[in-house]
């Protein structure tokens, strides 16, 4: 499939693994470019620079396709060393950069300068528009769907990407709620040059996550998942649990006194918990509506060959049926 996001970032299929914390290791990385798609590792979710450093040089050890790192600009109870981490992703050599979170124009002119590629995430077609204007290359359009933060105006896809596609100049990727190849072809059909996929690529043979988090993904539905943090105005979309629960409740009661100390324990630091020890209910982690529509594990080729095949046939049969003489 070629399309302008193909083009830029130099992949065979328009079919991008968003960055996703303890999620986002080499290994995925790597198979999903492996199969034709771009692979990304999470920064961050490494402790230091020099981890990243040493995450980037195993991935390419796995891989010889394009791959890119994420690196999320978000509210943080500790600033990261940004500029250590993106020494890192340059000494790496690595040309891709996902942005998330706040504005990365600080950042641009030494990405630019290294030749790197700059996707950023947003979640409004006006946000999207100013990350056009500071010169990033592409963007990932974020609808309300999505696992992880989807921003406070509620715009599911199925408005925001052909919003996004009367506006934007720039190639974008669909990001929310996608997982199959109906929805390939949905977003290729509202405007997009792409999609970034972040849940469905966590119920993979090669996403290195405790067992407990696939099968949770299985046994949810699309109603399974609840907004967290919409108070305190950093809205995360998570996967229901007993926590989860708990943090609503502490939301209610506290009304507009809500302090990020008043949920921390739940929201933040859980991750290893979830992710590595399969701790399902010790705290908020993120996870799309798309839960409910996963109902498998397969190997990243096999996911994405078959999302590819699938769409092809779905645009060349039954699409092009619809519009025969």
């Amino acid at each position: 499939m070629k399309t302008r996001i193909t083009e830029l970032l130099g992949i065979k299929y328009p079919i991008i693994q968003g960055g996703m914390h303890h999620v986002g290791y080499a290994e995925l990385a790597a198979a999903v470019s492996n199969a034709g798609g771009l692979g990304i590792i999470t920064g961050l979710t490494q402790k230091t620079p020099a981890d990243l450093g040493q995450e980037i040089a195993r991935c390419h050890d796995m891989t010889d396709k394009p791959f890119g790192v994420n690196l999320t600009f978000l509210p943080t109870f500790e600033e990261p060393p940004y500029d250590g981490y993106i020494e890192e992703i340059i000494k790496g050599g690595i040309k891709i950069v996902e942005t998330a979170g706040r504005n990365p124009e600080p950042y641009l002119p030494v990405l630019k300068e290294a030749g790197i590629k700059v996707i950023h995430k947003c979640t409004s077609v006006r946000h999207s528009l100013k990350a056009e204007k500071i010169g990033c290359d592409a963007v990932s359009v974020d609808g309300f769907e999505c696992g992880g933060h989807p921003g406070e105006d509620d715009i599911p896809n199925m408005i925001l990407l052909p919003r996004a596609a009367e506006e934007l100049s720039i190639p974008f990727v669909a990001s929310g709620g996608i997982g199959n190849a109906k929805q390939l072809v949905a977003a290729l059909a509202l405007g997009a040059d792409g999609i970034n996929m972040g849940t469905r690529f966590i119920a993979t043979k090669e996403a290195p996550v405790h067992q407990n988090v696939k099968d949770a993904i299985l046994a949810a539905s699309e109603l399974d998942t609840r907004l967290v943090m919409r108070p305190l105005r950093n809205t995360e979309r998570v996967l229901a649990n007993s926590a989860v629960e708990r943090v609503i409740e502490i939301e209610r009661e506290k009304g507009p006194d809500l302090k990020i100390d008043d949920i921390a324990d739940l929201v933040a630091g859980v991750y290893p918990k979830v992710m590595n020890d399969g701790e399902m209910d010790s705290g908020a982690w993120s996870c799309g509506m798309v839960a409910g529509l996963i109902n498998d594990v397969p190997t990243c080729q096999e996911l994405i060959e078959g999302m590819v095949a699938e769409a092809k046939s779905i645009i060349g049969g039954n699409l092009a049926a619809l519009v025969e003489d």
